[in-house]
């Protein structure tokens, strides 16, 4: 049985429509589906995460040495999920300090976590940093300042999270939080010392978070 051309032609016509009608099909699913979860997203307005900085330890600062800076810190952070219907993926999360915009210490990685509806996270990550260089006019203000017995450090969080509503999580949104530091040292010291050498101020102070 012979096979005529023009019946070659009909037959790949037809898979040709078929396959461009389902492509239609699946353009306007994912259309709608687009829009489904752009309109719930709306609804629920997510808000970003709160970020409290609740206290900083300090066992090591000492800027003797010209340029240079050690210091040793252990900050405790708490975190919240503002959110009634969306959960929060952390899946990095790198915290380290500042001295006037220059960073003083090394980053220190804080566990991947998720963070459910109105739930409450608590990190408490040492970050240090040995012998740092530290530019010239910002290390004769820091003179300056421990000579006044204050210095202002920022305390700084930079990641990547997700959102999760329901089955659907959205893709990596940079995280970015800084919360304020204020030391005291010598006769003006507002900390308690715990254990050798160490003193801790307890801070409870609002940070600032941009996602």
């Amino acid at each position: 049985m012979s096979v005529k051309p023009g019946d070659c032609g009909k037959h790949h016509g037809k898979w040709r429509r078929r396959l461009k009608r389902f492509c239609i099909g699946l353009l306007i699913f994912n259309f709608f589906m687009l829009i489904t979860i752009l309109l719930a997203w709306a609804i629920i307005q997510p808000h970003k995460p709160r970020f409290i900085l609740q206290d900083v330890t300090v066992y090591a600062f000492n800027a003797s040495v010209p340029n240079f800076l050690t210091s040793n810190f252990q900050v405790t952070i708490y975190s919240r999920n503002p959110n009634d219907k969306l959960g929060i993926y952390y899946d990095r999360l790198d915290t380290y300090a500042t001295y006037r915009n220059q960073q003083i210490t090394l980053r220190t990685s804080i566990p991947p976590s998720y963070q459910g509806h109105k739930e409450v996270n608590v990190w408490s990550p040492f970050i240090s940093g040995n012998s740092v260089p530290v530019a010239p006019y910002n290390s004769l203000a820091l003179n300056q300042d421990q000579a006044s017995g204050a210095v202002s450090l920022m305390i700084k969080i930079d990641g990547r999270v997700r959102w999760k509503l329901s089955t659907y999580t959205t893709g990596k949104y940079h995280l970015y939080v800084k919360c304020p530091a204020f030391i005291t040292f010598g006769t003006r010291t507002s900390g308690i010392t715990v254990g050798d050498n160490a003193i801790k101020y307890q801070l409870v102070q609002k940070c600032s978070v941009t996602v």
